[in-house]
């Protein structure tokens, strides 16, 4: 735990509460994470809003929100649970743990919300929003929507590998208007079965829209 609490850069007074954001649903105790999962969804939702909002004045809605969606998911806060190594801190089932639960994207994404809800329920919004922001900041090499847009189909991937253990398929459905301004619709296949369609002024693009709307729909599933 102390080791943890260096990595966060904070220490908490009430251990018990460290606990309980560490204890999987599975550990079979009187408590688990899941409230304070649900509280750090909120904060760091809110966090990161304002975050992008003061760091974008000129982004409209859409691509403020396209933005927070990109780091504010699964793959999002499990790409901070790795930072902090939190697979090793989570009280776990014998049974959980040896479905490779310390290295599952979602049981890491939940731990990192409920431990920033844990931060947030004994110091408050500001110290919360030093931690998470600072790590923000050191993790990701640019925080803009063309840079986490390019990421789009690599989280995919990432998030398939670890949930199918199979690779997104991407299929051309057609392509529409003039050479000069021509649309392009791609469909994203997972296992046989199509996820999404998106359109795009190149495939590229809709490759990436498609893969967007694609772990948007995966998350939802698995909540």
């Amino acid at each position: 735990m102390d080791s943890l609490e260096k990595q966060l850069g904070y220490t908490f007074k009430n251990k018990q509460l460290l606990i309980e954001a560490l204890t999987h649903k599975s550990y079979k105790q009187p408590y688990d994470n899941e409230r304070l999962e649900f509280l750090g969804d909120a904060v760091l939702d809110l966090i990161v809003g304002e975050y992008l909002y003061k760091k974008f004045p000129t982004s409209d809605e859409g691509k403020l929100s396209k933005i927070r969606a990109s780091l504010v998911n699964e793959n999002g806060f499990n790409k901070l649970a790795l930072v902090l190594d939190l697979g090793n801190y989570i009280f776990l089932s014998n049974a959980e743990e040896n479905n490779e639960g310390r290295t599952k994207p979602s049981l890491l994404s939940n731990a990192f919300e409920a431990l920033m809800g844990a931060i947030y329920l004994e110091s408050g919004l500001e110290e919360v929003q030093k931690i998470v922001i600072s790590m923000l900041e050191a993790n990701y090499e640019e925080i803009s929507l063309d840079s986490l847009f390019r990421d789009y189909k690599t989280s995919l991937q990432e998030l398939t590998q670890a949930r199918f253990s199979v690779t997104p398929e991407y299929r051309l459905v057609g392509s529409s208007g003039p050479d000069h301004k021509k649309e392009f619709e791609v469909s994203v296949t997972i296992e046989g079965k199509e996820y999404a369609r998106a359109l795009g002024k190149s495939k590229k693009v809709a490759q990436q829209e498609a893969a967007f709307i694609a772990i948007e729909i995966l998350q939802k599933e698995n909540t």
